[in-house]
């Protein structure tokens, strides 16, 4: 059974302690992904990045972390579209339970 999740305007959740994977699968069903090994890995670097920095990283910035921290191949625009279309920066900041970033469309 789903626990109903409390989400802001944006889809976002409104309490960030509320986020648990079963709580991600659903934020992702809403975007119509299903979540395979490489969302995790960005999932949880994001969560990373958001407690470290205390913010939601837009575009640049997340392409930047995880190329540091997970290579270059991994670390492309492009390869985070495929993941996390239309608006990888938003979208997966939505399923990781994090904030909408700012300046995200």
């Amino acid at each position: 059974m789903s626990k109903i999740l409390l989400l802001d305007s944006d889809g976002h959740l409104e309490h960030l302690e509320d986020w648990s994977e079963q709580a991600a699968q659903q934020l992702a069903a809403s975007e119509n992904i299903e979540l395979g090994e490489a969302h995790w890995e960005i999932i949880y670097l994001l969560q990373e990045f958001h407690q470290r920095f205390q913010l939601s990283p837009p575009m640049r910035p997340l392409v930047k972390y995880i190329a540091q921290n997970l290579g270059k191949e991994k670390g492309r625009s492009i390869y985070l579209m495929q993941l996390f279309p239309p608006s990888p920066a938003r979208v997966a900041s939505k399923i990781a339970g994090l904030p909408r970033p700012e300046n995200c469309l």
